[in-house]
């Protein structure tokens, strides 16, 4: 059988290993589509299944990685054949199902999108969880009835993936993006991908908590959580919405009753892990279509290899990638 390279992880009750090995297609767990990987990505959720205590892969060894992209070398599923391009994301991916940090991966075939046109192997992958979760939130957003006349859209986390690609997503389609950071260096960058405006973190969290205070914003964007979240709760517009997908700011969220019962704030979680497969391919088609930002895809993407994987695993959990990491096999 083909050998390959894949980044594992092992742990048992000595140590903890983290590197590139070589591999046989045979050990690969099973699944309907053999996949030759082309790309796949750097997200929060793989640094913290790069280190021992990171609550994430759920037995050893393992291969990490929740995204991936690539072309079909074998399938026993009708719908896919040899050749076909094709994007694997989220379900248990990368963590209790053999990852994307890996030269080829076999994968279920109700986990897969089939690549859409207007998007490369390569796109796909700068897009990613991150990606995905950006357009689900946007998407979400203007389920709920926002416009770009509503008012002023607040992302936060703006440098990270879901934020850089949330702001370029929202100024594509017209809004009047406020970027929220702490990277006082990265100003320049938010602006090229389409803020029209910067506020810092602090600024945004203020010094004092409100329940209710001035309203500032049409809607907001929030892979951030904790009491980024209750600040954003108490300055959204009458009837607003903010979309949350994360917790890196932390899982308590201290507010009140008031922006709901006062305000009718209405308060969207985000989950792209177990989002239904229709919604999926209707958003890739939208991720390669009208949320596509014209030179994002090129302006906030890092590539690696495998080897250099470590270092980019830590600094993600450090906060100190900016934008997307893809990972070239």
């Amino acid at each position: 059988m083909e050998n390959f390279k894949a980044f594992m992880v092992n742990k048992n009750e000595e140590d903890f290993t983290a590197e590139v090995k070589i591999l046989r297609l045979e050990e690969l767990p099973a699944g309907d589509v053999l996949i030759k990987v082309a790309y796949s990505s750097v997200n929060y959720k793989d640094g913290l299944a790069s280190i021992q205590n990171g609550k994430i892969v759920r037995s050893y060894p393992f291969i990490p990685g929740i995204d991936l992209a690539g072309t079909v070398v074998r399938s026993d599923d009708s719908r896919y054949k040899e050749g076909d391009e094709v994007i694997a994301t989220s379900y248990e991916i990368g963590v209790s199902h053999y990852g994307g940090f890996s030269e080829f991966a076999r994968i279920p075939g109700d986990w897969i999108v089939p690549l859409p046109e207007g998007l490369s192997l390569k796109e796909a992958m700068v897009y990613g969880t991150a990606g995905f979760t950006a357009a689900l939130s946007v998407h979400r957003l203007e389920e709920n009835g926002l416009t770009p006349e509503k008012g002023k859209v607040l992302v936060t986390g703006a440098t990270g993936g879901v934020g850089s690609v949330a702001v370029a997503m929202l100024a594509k389609r017209g809004y009047q993006v406020v970027a929220s950071t702490g990277k006082e260096a990265e100003h320049d960058y938010l602006r090229e991908i389409g803020a029209a405006e910067i506020i810092s973190r602090e600024e945004l969290a203020g010094e004092k908590f409100r329940p209710l205070d001035k309203q500032l914003w049409a809607a907001a964007v929030d892979p951030v959580g904790g009491k980024t979240l209750s600040s954003i709760l108490s300055k959204l517009d009458y009837n607003g919405s903010v979309a949350v997908s994360g917790l890196t700011g932390g899982t308590d969220v201290p507010t009140t009753v008031f922006p709901f019962i006062l305000r009718g704030i209405n308060l969207l979680g985000i989950d792209s892990v177990y989002c239904p497969m229709e919604t999926r391919k209707l958003l890739w088609q939208r991720m390669a279509s009208d949320l596509k930002p014209e030179g994002l895809l090129e302006t906030i993407q890092n590539e690696v290899g495998l080897e250099e994987l470590p270092g980019v695993l830590s600094s993600i959990l450090k906060g100190k990638n900016r934008g997307r990491t893809i990972v070239k096999m």
